[in-house]
């Protein structure tokens, strides 16, 4: 936390009110500033700068409000260079891939801002989805570590974290977290059908998203709902690539107590032969406890 006061002074000869100071984002505040000046006198508007995620150049802007006809805002600039021992970029080892190629790679440097050479350990990895190798650019000033995904892969997110001992007694650890995303060949949104409360009251349409996430083209085909009643209307919004399913229940519609349903379509993937979507349904309301002289109202 940094923090820094600016100060100014009334050259009118009215009251000045400063109403607002809002800073550019959430990291620089105001505190609580000078809200009436009179002619001739002096404010302070106390800023606080938190430069925990940042390094290097920084520039932050801070705008004032205030009733003077001719300058109705303000702007104030802060500007800084925030040094570290060690500098990781990026901090996060981000990788993306999908459930067909699932293969890839991000590198982080690491570069010491100490005058004293620096020297890490083997890097340690706490999941073996991910994959990491050390490799010195500059001798005790500047390193790449390279982290790439292990497959197989189940569809999801991954995550783990990579630790390297330092020389450095201002940085004597240095922690890289991995994160991998691996997505579906298809994906579908939402990935399940929530249904309101049995039996539904009114047709429902719900629709549904197919994204297409594999290296080829894709034809989906047959699209069926296991529970009867149900239309199923299928259209290819990006060819081989986007679909969507419009599916309307029917006024009436309930699953049977202990039943499941799906909204099934078939691939034309090999792996992926038919995609499935769960089909939920909320319970029905307990009825209520009546008592002498009391009745319930039930809905037909």
């Amino acid at each position: 936390m940094v923090k820094c006061t600016f100060m100014f002074t009334n050259v009118g000869n009215q009251v000045l009110e400063v109403t607002n100071v809002q800073a550019s984002c959430g990291c620089t505040t105001a505190g609580d500033w000078s809200r009436k000046v009179e002619p001739g006198q002096t404010g302070t508007i106390p800023i606080q700068f938190n430069g925990a995620n940042f390094s290097g150049q920084v520039a932050k802007s801070i705008t004032v409000t205030c009733n003077d006809p001719t300058q109705p805002t303000v702007g104030l600039q802060i500007t800084a260079n925030i040094w570290k021992p060690i500098q990781v970029t990026p901090q996060y080892a981000v990788l993306n891939v999908t459930a067909e190629a699932q293969s890839n790679a991000t590198t982080v440097r690491i570069v010491s801002n100490e005058q004293e050479p620096l020297t890490l350990s083997a890097p340690e990895n706490s999941n073996p989805a991910f994959a990491v190798e050390l490799k010195t650019n500059q001798p005790g000033k500047e390193f790449e570590l390279t982290v790439r995904t292990v497959p197989p892969l189940p569809p999801g997110n991954r995550q783990g974290q990579i630790t390297l001992k330092t020389s450095s007694t201002n940085m004597p650890v240095i922690n890289v977290n991995a994160w991998a995303n691996v997505q579906p060949m298809v994906a579908v949104m939402p990935s399940q059908i929530s249904l309101p409360a049995a039996p539904l009251t009114n047709p429902m349409p719900y629709t549904l998203t197919l994204r297409n996430n594999s290296t080829n083209a894709l034809a989906l085909s047959e699209p069926m709902v296991t529970a009867p009643g149900v239309d199923v209307q299928l259209k290819e919004i990006e060819t081989g690539r986007v679909f969507s399913a419009t599916l309307t229940f029917p006024a009436g519609f309930e699953l049977a107590p202990g039943k499941l349903a799906e909204f099934n379509i078939k691939s034309s993937h090999a792996d992926l032969p038919v995609v499935k979507v769960p089909i939920l349904s909320l319970p029905r309301p307990a009825p209520q406890a009546t008592g002498p002289g009391q009745a319930v109202a039930t809905q037909h």
